[in-house]
């Protein structure tokens, strides 16, 4: 399988951009110590996209997106914040 993912190029100005597929589910818990995060394929496509996203040489250290129930993840969701080291 091959996917193609357009990652919206970082800039100072705006920051990172996040795009979300149409459709997108993400649930992400805590079992056992554990992070288990669950989502529909929009969900996981999308969240790779994000991953990309911080990756980029542009984007600084720090960057972070924070996910929670409020804001992208499903109600129930603890948060989830990816960051670039």
């Amino acid at each position: 399988m091959q996917i193609t993912l357009d990652v919206p190029e970082y800039s100072s100005e705006t920051g990172l951009r996040v795009h979300w597929l149409g459709g997108f589910e993400i649930n992400v818990t805590l079992k056992g110590g554990a992070v288990c995060i669950h989502g529909n394929q929009a969900g996981l496509i999308s969240l790779a996209g994000h991953l990309l996203n911080l990756a980029q040489e542009a984007a600084p250290l720090g960057c972070h997106l924070h996910l929670d129930e409020h804001n992208s993840l499903a109600d129930g969701s603890v948060e989830l914040i990816l960051i670039r080291d």
